[in-house]
């Protein structure tokens, strides 16, 4: 009788790979390789821009914020280090509640008439019509101006004494209003010169927003009944949260470094009725002819982080939503 072998089989034998089948492999590593240089070349743009222009000047403003850095040593290079020397005197200064109070009255009121006008001319042109198309051409008109031109004829407009806004007022029997020298009104003339210098942005966001919601969705809503005002609550707005979100964000990123039109209209006064942060940061390093770089740029840093903290703020958010 024979005995069966439990021995395990030995393995099949793979034949040697020869310069055919090494050909075809070394082909695609080339082509995985050539891959990933075009990946990096058509990234290394990208990359250059975000490290000179936002990575470094980023760690520059840290380093002047943490120096005691006069012109001198600014040249030289040989600023002292102080730590948060600098941010201690910023929020101790009296200055700075007021400069928080004026960033927050002139960034709210900005956005919510900024929002709202947007978007009700957003709502009105949403229908096409005859010469609507020139219409909001001529709405991005403030959009397109220099912004030193609009600075300029905004404080000619509000001028005390030959401004034409002051001359429609005396027509109807209304007192003059120094609109830019007393501390009651300067804040309420730079809010509407912003307002309307936003609200061609919030215009074409808002109405491109509009455009991608659906006909049939608005079809629907009026065979259930519903009128234009609630088709607004029911529909339009709800589903233009998203873009309504992103402009807000965008808006108040805008809004917080506002410098131009208030530095042409009223230099931060009358006794620092207008000095937001941002005014405050301008001021210090070039508004007084003796720069001040290190207080400047730690208003500069304060600024930078209450954008990011509403950027985060507005990323959750959008994961809540997104989540549910």
């Amino acid at each position: 009788m024979m005995a069966i072998s439990t021995a395990p089989a030995a393995p099949p034998t793979r034949p040697a790979p020869t310069k055919a089948d090494a050909e075809p492999r070394r082909r695609r590593a080339g082509r995985l390789q050539g891959s990933r240089w075009i990946a990096v070349a058509f990234a290394a743009p990208l990359v250059i821009y975000l490290l000179a222009f936002y990575a470094y000047p980023l760690i520059r403003s840290i380093d002047l914020s943490v120096h005691d850095y006069t012109v001198r040593a600014f040249v030289q290079g040989n600023a002292e280090f102080v730590g948060l020397d600098n941010y201690v005197t910023v929020l101790t200064s009296p200055l700075f509640g007021q400069a928080l109070a004026n960033t927050a009255v002139f960034v709210v009121a900005s956005l919510v008439f900024q929002y709202a006008i947007g978007l009700a001319l957003a709502v009105f042109f949403r229908n096409s019509f005859r010469l609507s198309g020139v219409l909001r051409a001529l709405f991005l008109v403030p959009w397109l101006l220099p912004l030193i031109v609009s600075g300029s004829t905004w404080a000619w407009m509000l001028n005390s004494d030959n401004g034409v806004v002051n001359s429609v007022l005396q027509a109807f029997g209304l007192g003059q209003i120094n609109w830019l020298t007393s501390p009651d009104t300067s804040m309420l003339a730079v809010i509407i010169a912003n307002i309307w210098l936003g609200i061609p942005f919030n215009l074409v966001i808002l109405y491109s927003g509009l455009q991608n919601i659906p006909a049939e969705v608005y079809e629907a809503a009026s065979l259930d009944g519903a009128g234009p005002w609630r088709q607004f609550w029911s529909v339009t707005f709800p589903l233009l949260r998203p873009v309504s979100a992103i402009t807000l964000l965008l808006g108040l990123v805008y809004t917080l470094k506002v410098v131009d039109i208030i530095w042409i209209m009223t230099k931060g006064g009358p006794a620092d009725s207008t000095t937001t942060l941002a005014i405050w940061s301008y001021r210090e390093a070039f508004g007084t002819g003796q720069p001040d770089l290190s207080p400047a740029a730690a208003v500069g840093n304060i600024l930078i982080v209450i954008a990011l903290i509403f950027g985060f703020v507005y990323l959750r958010t959008q994961r809540r939503q997104e989540s549910s």
